[in-house]
């Protein structure tokens, strides 16, 4: 108990210290103002924009992309790990291509995405859904390689067919290191929704920090760049809730 509070604490004053600092360097004008704002200011120009603004329906907007790209990019990877961990034909089979794809970086794939869909929405979620996929996919495969013998006797023991196998013991037992791949996805697909807004103009804060930019209004730049670290700190702690709730019979056990 003790140990946590310290880590909680420690952490919000290395946090107030950062921001401290960053103050210090405004206030000293270290780095011009115009290019570098105080906290208070960006701090100011995030309450404006959100109270004035149409902030919160870009916020929304990128929420929206960040989860469906999210939610897209898990069931595939969910899906093909799984059959690539249950069947060693599907791993002969698919392996070599997905070998080629996983080194691709994501962002690489916007120009191929925006000849197939064209600046639309679907492009950015097609290419969440490739950057996002691999976290989870890889994770899913390797838990299904960590399955025991023994958990394998049982399924011949109980001659159960490959389905229950997957639903009643497989995932259960994969279920820890697969929603852990899926945190890492969550990250990814927050940073692919931003350069897909960008790219496509479509309404978000990815767009909306780039407006700002080339208006060169540092303040609302920054508490733009303040609110994308917000929401991937709560997008994370939301899921790691999940998590422990899913994964609480697992807890109970040891």
């Amino acid at each position: 108990m003790i140990a946590r509070i310290w880590k909680t604490t420690s952490g919000i004053i290395f946090l107030a210290l950062l921001i401290l600092g960053w103050q210090y360097v405004s206030d000293s004008k270290i780095v011009s103002p115009v290019y570098l704002p105080s906290p208070s200011k960006a701090f100011s120009a995030l309450t404006t924009e959100v109270m004035q603004g149409d902030l919160s329906m870009r916020i929304l907007r990128t929420l929206e992309h960040m989860t469906f790209g999210w939610l897209l990019a898990s069931l595939l990877g969910i899906g093909i790990g799984t059959l690539i961990g249950i069947s060693r034909q599907a791993r002969e089979f698919l392996g070599p291509t997905l070998e080629f794809f996983r080194p691709l970086p994501a962002s690489a794939l916007f120009p191929v995405a925006i000849a197939i869909f064209g600046l639309s929405e679907n492009m950015v979620y097609a290419v969440i859904a490739f950057g996002a996929v691999w976290p989870t996919l890889l994770a899913t495969v390797g838990a299904y390689e960590q399955l025991s013998v023994r958990l394998l006797e049982v399924r011949q023991l109980l001659r159960m067919s490959t389905l229950d196998f997957i639903r009643k013991i497989a995932l259960p037992f994969a279920s820890p290191e697969i929603l852990a791949g899926m945190r890492l996805s969550l990250t990814v697909a927050l940073i692919l929704s931003v350069t897909g807004e960008i790219l496509s103009s479509s309404e978000g804060l990815g767009h909306w920090i780039m407006l700002q930019a080339r208006s060169f209004r540092s303040d609302t730049l920054f508490a733009g760049v303040m609110l994308f670290g917000v929401i991937g700190y709560l997008s994370s702690k939301v899921l790691t809730l999940v998590e422990r709730r899913v994964l609480k019979w697992k807890l109970k056990s040891r």
